[in-house]
């Protein structure tokens, strides 16, 4: 059913790590794993979890509403919530101290909002960690990069041009549409078809 389809997706719950998906911390230091979510009609005891490799839970908190702060339900002593959801941005970020090598891999911020029929939506970052920080001051070294830099830079170019083109095509395609369609209240309407038959079903003037 058509009016089904556009019901479902004009809550758009979304949740986003940033620009990058991959962060890069030393052994034994403080990093910071970001996330933020985006609501188009709020949100009501909201849960967010944070998984490490898709199955071990490290953090998860519950938000009664956008006046309050997460209450604590469950985390791993060496991670600390940072974000604050009281604020426009739902910045539900965490920090995992004294990282070690076998903090490496995948970490997934998993949203689900109650509110807009138990809606669920994740986004995933991929955390390296490092012995230290290499510093270049080898004079073959800068030859090399000077000579296959101009290619990694067309390279890492043509993959952010990609990305952001992939990113507007899907902000085009599911970003600020389904609010329009939440809140113009014409759930049942197709997009294409959703100004004629508002006028169609506009109540008579009193």
């Amino acid at each position: 059913l058509p009016g089904l389809h556009v019901f479902a997706i004009a809550f758009a719950l979304e949740v986003s790590v940033g620009k990058t998906n991959t962060v890069m911390a030393l052994n034994n230091s403080n990093v910071l794993l970001p996330c933020t979510f985006t609501t188009c009609i709020g949100f009501q005891d909201l849960v967010f979890t944070w998984y490490f490799n898709s199955t071990e839970l490290i953090y998860q908190g519950k938000i009664k509403n956008k006046a309050s702060e997460p209450t604590l339900i469950s985390r791993n002593p060496r991670v600390e919530f940072v974000g604050s959801t009281t604020k426009k941005d739902n910045n539900i970020s965490i920090v995992l101290n004294s990282v070690e090598f076998s903090d490496a891999g995948k970490y997934t911020c998993h949203v689900k909002n109650p509110k807009e029929k138990n809606a669920q939506h994740n986004a995933t970052i991929f955390l390296t960690v490092v012995h230290k920080m290499v510093e270049t001051d080898n004079t073959v070294t800068l030859i090399i990069v000077g000579v296959v830099g101009g290619l990694i830079g067309l390279l890492i170019l043509f993959m952010l041009v990609k990305r952001l083109v992939l990113f507007i095509i899907k902000k085009t395609q599911d970003g600020k549409k389904e609010c329009l369609v939440s809140s113009s209240g014409n759930d049942n309407t197709e997009n294409g078809l959703a100004g004629s038959k508002a006028e169609q079903k506009a109540p008579p003037k009193a």
